[in-house]
């Protein structure tokens, strides 16, 4: 129980926009779906007692009981919602230490972590005096580069353990390339052609935030996202990091991502004879790399190629260091193993659904998960191994997939 009193910041905000529980909780807080959001340890999919839903992300949130329109619909305050809120608070206070938490962790903040607003269209996540990545839901644009290249929804930077730079944005060789970020270069709708890869036509756009929680075990970031062809939204996109403590060699980065059309069918395809689209990392310059899949360390670039995980390690540009990053395919993703791309030149492209092309369905989201590896040195094949072992198994220990 004690630690619900972590969940305090986003519960209470989101608890003041939705219906009276109606259904027998703890204080209005449904545990069940504050496992599934992974704020506490058991992370089990159980049934939520207020929704009697599956878990979803964004139900994690708004669960307080009733049904989903109960769960969304604004409220008119009054006297007795005060007095509602005021019960929620004092159970909090007298049952969890909610008093000691208010104390010594201001709103945003926690154990380790903490989110900072870096500028009016990006938001950096700190450990302690360390960054780790910077989130860009606004607008950017870069000097002497063309307008149409304006982008948003991506990570740049992506820090190293040691404060290293390990993405590269507006790279001279591929303008369009940002970060960590996820894009196709077909999108077909209604018969007509759009490159969200090479932005053209369509265009990812920040709506709101889903959660940005930090605990004493992780931080949680999601945010909800939008495709819009024409100044028209075609797609709901949820993007969800999980971001665990460094160790002393390695860091876990857990992404997910929920994509629904709005209305209408839209059909992704990843480039013909590449299979580039989806998933990508965009790596800083730098020299000596090495990438390593399955089989082992590979001196040529692929294409095409059916992967569960890849690793991308160089020496950085102008720093003595060495590290990477693998990328961790959940098994539950749509028809894994995925296409990959790799080049040395550094960039590592998830291809789903790869050259065939796929066409989701309205009110039939797609759910895809991942995982980043963030590590000193060279890992071996076996490293590799044991940290896709550890990913499969459900397992977020840090130290364990770390240990090299």
């Amino acid at each position: 129980m004690k630690r619900l009193a972590i969940t305090w910041q986003v519960h209470v905000a989101h608890w003041l926009r939705t219906s009276p529980p109606r259904a027998k909780s703890w204080g209005g807080l449904h545990t069940e779906h504050i496992r599934c959001l992974g704020l506490l340890r058991d992370q089990t999919a159980q049934r939520c007692r207020g929704c009697q839903g599956r878990p979803k992300p964004l139900d994690a949130i708004w669960c307080v009981g009733g049904s989903a329109r109960q769960r969304r619909r604004p409220q008119v305050w009054g006297i007795g919602r005060a007095f509602q809120l005021a019960s929620l608070l004092f159970s909090l206070w007298a049952d969890v230490g909610f008093g000691q938490q208010a104390k010594s962790q201001p709103a945003w903040t926690g154990a380790g972590f903490r989110f900072d607003e870096r500028s009016q269209t990006s938001l950096g996540l700190w450990e302690g005096d360390k960054p780790v990545l910077v989130y860009h839901h606004g607008r950017v644009r870069a000097a002497g580069v063309p307008d149409r290249f304006t982008r948003s929804t991506y990570v740049h930077p992506l820090y190293g353990l040691d404060g290293e730079v390990l993405t590269d944005d507006f790279p001279a060789d591929h303008y369009h390339h940002r970060g960590l970020f996820w894009a196709w270069p077909h999108v077909t709708l209604a018969g007509v052609h759009y490159d969200l890869w090479m932005l053209r036509g369509i265009e990812q756009r920040f709506e709101r935030w889903l959660a940005r929680i930090v605990t004493a075990s992780n931080a949680v970031l999601g945010v909800a996202n939008g495709w819009y062809a024409a100044e028209r939204k075609v797609m709901a996109e949820q993007a969800w990091f999980r971001v665990h403590p460094a160790t002393t060699t390695g860091r876990l980065i857990d992404l997910e991502f929920v994509w629904e059309p709005i209305d209408q069918p839209v059909t992704l395809a990843g480039a013909e004879g590449k299979s580039y689209g989806g998933l990508t990392l965009r790596f800083a310059r730098g020299t000596n790399t090495v990438i390593t899949v399955p089989p082992g360390a590979i001196p040529r670039d692929l294409a095409m190629t059916n992967l569960p995980w890849a690793d991308l390690t160089r020496r950085w540009a102008g720093q003595a260091l060495t590290s990477g990053v693998a990328i961790l395919v959940h098994p539950s993703h749509p028809d894994f193993p995925p296409q990959w791309l790799t080049r040395h030149y550094g960039v590592l492209c998830l291809g789903w659904p790869g050259v065939k092309p796929k066409t989701l369905q309205p009110g039939q989201p797609v759910r895809c998960r991942y995982r980043l590896w963030i590590h000193r040195g060279q890992p071996s094949v076996a490293e590799l191994q044991q940290a896709f072992a550890l990913y499969r198994a459900g397992t977020a220990a840090v130290a364990a997939a770390g240990a090299h």
